[in-house]
């Protein structure tokens, strides 16, 4: 993908780095796993976090990889605890998967369905 391809509007979340992880600000987008950057301000962060995505993309794409909607984890998060949504993303990411689809298997797995992924 070219920088002037449109990307679609994945939500980002952001926040200041301390510190001990070299400052500046992280910019992350919980619907595709791993897919983060930071910068130096705000503004160099959405820079780069529109690199990662974009390259988030084209990978996912390289290996016919499965590539979740915008806003797909959005619709379920704001209504968990910081805490909770923090724990399914870091969970969701070691498996590899996006948060809908990781809380989807465990609602079925607790339901006695069959595994979805």
């Amino acid at each position: 993908m070219s920088t002037q391809t449109a990307l679609p509007d994945y939500p980002f979340e952001m926040r200041p780095l301390a510190p001990a992880e070299g400052g500046g600000w992280l910019i992350a987008f919980p619907d595709l796993p791993g897919c983060i950057s930071d910068g130096s301000t705000p503004e160099e962060a959405i820079a780069n976090g529109r690199d990662a995505l974009e390259s988030w993309l084209a990978t996912a794409e390289a290996f016919g990889d499965p590539i979740p909607q915008p806003g797909e984890f959005m619709l379920i998060a704001p209504r968990l605890p910081k805490s909770l949504r923090n724990r399914l993303t870091d969970l969701a990411l070691a498996e590899g998967v996006s948060v809908p689809v990781l809380v989807t298997t465990l609602l079925a797995q607790n339901l006695g369905l069959p595994k979805t992924s």
